[in-house]
């Protein structure tokens, strides 16, 4: 089975949590280089904030934009691929199929992360991290 086919048949918390885990594990590629800038780790809380049921939806897409916003201020292609990574997980709030997008961008920023000749054996590492986690997420639920 596909991974974006997996996804399609999640329930909409379930997606919200794989989009915060698969953010969560980029966000350093961002946060390394922007230090000061909190933006894509504030989408990724609010995404948290939600499952909780602490935070609106209008709230979590405020954050979602603030971390896209990051993304564009970045030059540096992981760390844009990251911070849309986490604005992609707090638009699964909205809309759960956004979950699909933060998966990718999370995978990309693997890839721009990696030396060339890691790039695409360190993407597919993480999308079939990717892969698992969601199949452990299906299970628990």
């Amino acid at each position: 089975m596909s991974l974006l086919k997996l996804a399609n048949n999640q329930n909409h918390k379930t997606l919200v949590i794989w989009a915060t885990d698969c953010a969560q594990r980029v966000l350093p590629y961002f946060e390394d280089i922007h230090v000061n800038d909190n933006r894509p780790r504030n989408a990724i809380e609010a995404g948290q904030a939600w499952i909780r049921g602490e935070i609106s939806v209008h709230d979590v897409r405020q954050a979602a934009f603030a971390a896209h916003a990051a993304a564009r201020d970045t030059n540096n292609q992981a760390a844009e691929y990251a911070a849309r990574a986490a604005g992609q997980t707090a638009s699964t709030v909205h809309v759960a199929s956004h979950a699909g997008h933060a998966a990718t961008y999370a995978a990309k920023a693997v890839f721009f992360s990696s030396d060339l000749g890691q790039a695409y054996p360190s993407a597919a590492k993480e999308r079939q991290w990717q892969l698992e986690h969601l199949l452990d997420l299906e299970k628990a639920t």
